[in-house]
């Protein structure tokens, strides 16, 4: 059985309220990695293209008011 068979059949075994604890843990682990992950990718300049494309929308007038 892998490590990853282990865990699964663990958490299969939860209570409740531990796995409700788990997870909102996974949840926040998740998003402080993808916003790592936004961060680097905003350093290294791969978001330009689409801010520039959005600010050409802006300025053409393709906006509206939400």
């Amino acid at each position: 059985m892998s490590t990853l068979e282990q865990i699964e059949a663990a958490i299969l075994t939860l209570p409740s309220d531990e796995f409700e604890k788990l997870k909102k843990w996974f949840l926040d682990l998740d998003y402080q990695r993808w916003d790592k992950q936004l961060e680097q990718d905003v350093a290294a300049g791969k978001l330009e293209a689409l801010g520039e494309e959005a600010i050409a929308e802006f300025e053409a007038g393709n906006c509206q008011e939400i």
